[in-house]
């Protein structure tokens, strides 16, 4: 079937990232995986090719382009050569929606040129230790100062990711209590700058996969947080949270599908080149069937991502459809590059190839921006159940 989310430009950019990701990134990706994460300048290189400026207004040194669609064609290439961009994803996908959406023109002038530049790194701090899914009962507070010049910002998250480089994290923090009918009530976001004095980041998190994104916890002790870097109105947090959920899980259902594709295609390159019993592995029947599933899975998953993709794009892509989405693409890719590393057989299990790191990089997608059964839950409220 034809394919008709990309257009020209869309290509001449793919084979500008492909060429990028083999001189920048394949050469010291191993590198990378043992460090725990990508090295800091390293976002400066994808700032100087525009990468992160591609949606920000020319106003502020960016393209202009309000798409997802060049975002989509960086998950296909990265998944395709086995890599990441370290912890960059959340810095365009979670963090410039909110800029966008919620800074005032001041705001964004003081915020959006370094962002675009990947001089100032942006990250999203909701997750605390013990609240996962359920935002609303976070415990950091952030209150306002009696000459109400700033705020005073106290509490703990985990799980952030790029929370290791990051210079701005938008907090999610308690600026009043809940109340009694509606307890998601009092969350406001701060956009805090990681140079604050009492801001500390801690542990390192020592994650099952995605070894190059840096994914710290994250500590505030009397924090001085100026009311100018306030996002939005006080109190209307967790409704600001909600608005870009659909965007978040869009990027994690494309991500997923562009890894299972990616894995079919290792698959398919090692079982060509791997001899058992004097006859290469793609000769045997079980191979050809196995991959021939998988491939039918990958291209049912590419249509829906695709369909999100394009919602997305024109403002109709809802909270059920973006479930929906990630869904049934995350749990695709986890069956088929189970399947795929199988077809490896021991060396499936080695680091060293590209479908072991796949495998514990993917186990996560079904997990992170609402797990698979918060996701069904809302489809089925969606449909009336």
């Amino acid at each position: 079937m034809r394919r008709t989310v990309f257009n020209e430009d869309h290509e001449a950019f793919r084979e500008t990232i492909r060429a990028f990701i083999a001189a920048e990134v394949v050469p010291v990706y191993d590198e990378w995986f043992a460090a725990g994460q990508a090295p800091r300048d390293f976002y400066l290189k994808l700032g100087e090719l525009g990468i992160f400026g591609i949606e920000v207004d020319e106003e502020y040194g960016g393209a202009g382009i309000d798409s997802h669609k060049y975002e989509a064609v960086i998950y296909e290439e990265t998944a395709r050569a086995g890599v990441t961009f370290g912890g960059s994803g959340v810095h365009t996908l979670l963090g410039l929606p909110y800029i966008k959406m919620l800074a005032t023109d001041e705001q964004k002038k003081r915020w959006l040129p370094k962002f675009a530049t990947g001089e100032e790194m942006w990250a999203l701090a909701m997750t605390e230790p013990g609240t996962g899914s359920d935002v609303a009962g976070m415990k950091t507070t952030a209150k306002l100062s009696e000459d109400g010049t700033h705020y005073v910002l106290n509490g703990a998250k985990t799980f952030i990711t790029g929370g290791v480089h990051a210079d701005r994290v938008i907090v999610c923090a308690r600026t009043a209590a809940p109340r009694e009918d509606d307890r998601r009530f009092g969350i406001s976001l701060f956009a805090v700058d990681t140079k604050s004095e009492g801001y500390s980041v801690g542990r390192k998190l020592d994650k099952l996969g995605l070894h190059t994104s840096d994914t710290a916890e994250l500590a505030f002790v009397d924090v001085k947080v100026p009311v100018e870097d306030l996002m939005g109105e006080e109190n209307k947090g967790f409704g600001y949270l909600g608005t870009n959920l659909a965007s978040e899980r869009w990027g994690i259902a494309f991500g997923a599908y562009a890894q299972a594709a990616a894995a079919v295609r290792f698959a398919k390159e090692y079982v060509q080149d791997r001899t058992v019993f004097g006859k290469t592995v793609a000769s045997f029947q079980n191979t050809k069937f196995e991959l021939a599933a998988c491939q039918a899975e990958v291209d049912a998953a590419q249509a829906v991502a695709d369909r999100a993709l394009e919602a997305l794009d024109a403002g109709e892509l809802t909270a059920a459809e973006a479930a929906s989405a990630k869904l049934f693409c995350t749990e695709v890719a986890h069956r088929v590059i189970d399947r795929c590393l199988q077809l490896h057989g021991g060396y499936g299990f080695m680091n060293e190839y590209p479908i072991a790191r796949l495998y514990a990089d993917n186990r996560v997608n079904r997990i992170y921006g609402g797990t698979s059964e918060v996701m069904k839950s809302i489809i089925a409220k969606s449909m009336g159940l």
